[in-house]
């Protein structure tokens, strides 16, 4: 049966598909009364559409949610949520060139080698479209979450060009398009990949997501870690390619001494002198920033001729048309957002049931 679901008391399943009449997500396990309405989820859908930039898929899509079940009267009925976003700007027939071919780097042939049918129109299920209905969820999340949780995704790093941590300034990520908290690097990230998308190529990112106001206690040992929890739905994004937990695998150059992150008393709690566990200790929260970085690889589909085979096992090259993203990890941010989102709503939850 194909995993369609992930959680495990706030459980979401999405469904839908690029090219198809729309995609949408299941949400169960919301509890009952918790204000929610159509706009406050669509303001984090709009964070992710695309043909917000010349930098992203000029793909002209609303996103509009529709609640279709769960909600009355503006409140959470505490029966499963239904939520809808239509496609409205299909454009099928730039695929219909490489409905026989593999694109490199892509979900093609795997989808071929597992099903022996594949929707070949952005590439279905495996498009990053699907994200949409997470981004919905994750809204749904940050309601069950509450205020006192603060999540806010950053990009810091487009192709080889990283940004200088100590200019990092969250408000600037609102000031450009690309979620960068550098603005001397959102300046030199614009030239590059302006000469990226007139090449016709493409480029990856690593997006770095900042969970505040998480308390200690979330998460289990073991089979029930936060950590492990937050790296499998990160990477269980489109495109992701390696997920990292606080320093993650810079930690390997680290001294005990210096990877320790030593503790001294607080007046509500020890007060901790660094984060190199990114708020997460044996699986469980330590009550500190919660932090996730992730890479995006370059998005598959570009124009320069690529060595490919078809379905018939011919040798042959492809070049990929159509609408896409020179660096689909921008709009990643708010996914990577909305994953944090549900990965801590469900904790939270199961924190509750079993400690009270």
């Amino acid at each position: 049966m194909s995993a369609n679901s992930f959680g495990t008391l706030f459980r979401v399943t999405t469904w839908g598909e690029s090219h198809g009449p729309a995609l949408g997500a299941v949400v169960d396990g919301v509890p009952p009364r918790l204000a929610l309405d159509e706009a406050y989820i669509q303001g984090f859908l709009d964070k992710r559409k695309p043909g917000t930039s010349r930098f992203v898929t000029q793909r002209r899509e609303s996103d509009t949610v529709e609640i279709l079940s769960g909600v009355f009267e503006g409140q959470t009925t505490g029966t499963s949520l239904s939520l809808m976003i239509r496609n409205e700007d299909q454009r099928s027939k730039d695929y219909s060139e490489i409905a026989a071919k593999f694109r490199p780097g892509h979900a093609d042939y795997t989808y071929w080698a597992k099903y022996g049918i594949r929707d070949y129109r952005g590439g279905g299920r495996s498009s990053a479209r699907e994200t949409a209905a997470r981004v919905a969820a994750g809204a749904v999340a940050r309601r069950v979450l509450g205020d006192g949780v603060t999540i806010r995704g950053a990009v810091v790093q487009i192709g080889p060009h990283k940004i200088d941590r100590a200019k990092w300034d969250w408000a600037a990520c609102a000031e450009n398009p690309f979620w960068c908290p550098d603005r001397d690097m959102a300046a030199k990230w614009e030239e590059f990949l302006d000469a990226t998308r007139k090449a016709g190529s493409s480029v990856g990112a690593v997006i770095e997501v900042v969970a505040d106001g998480v308390p200690a206690g979330w998460g289990a040992p073991i089979y029930g870690k936060l950590d492990s929890d937050l790296a499998a739905a990160m990477m269980g994004i489109n495109a992701v390619k390696g997920v990292e937990i606080g320093d993650g695998f810079a930690a390997a150059e680290l001294s005990g001494e210096a990877n320790a992150d030593e503790m001294r008393a607080g007046n509500s709690g020890p007060t901790f002198l660094s984060n190199h566990a990114g708020g997460i200790l044996g699986g469980i929260s330590t009550g500190q920033p919660v932090v996730v970085r992730f890479a995006v690889k370059p998005t598959s589909s570009i124009l320069s001729p690529r060595r490919t085979i078809d379905i018939d096992g011919n040798e042959t090259e492809i070049v990929t048309k159509g609408r896409h993203d020179p660096c689909v990890g921008i709009r990643a941010v708010p996914v990577g957002e909305a994953m944090m989102a549900c990965v801590l709503a469900d904790h939270f939850l199961r924190h509750r049931a079993q400690c009270g």
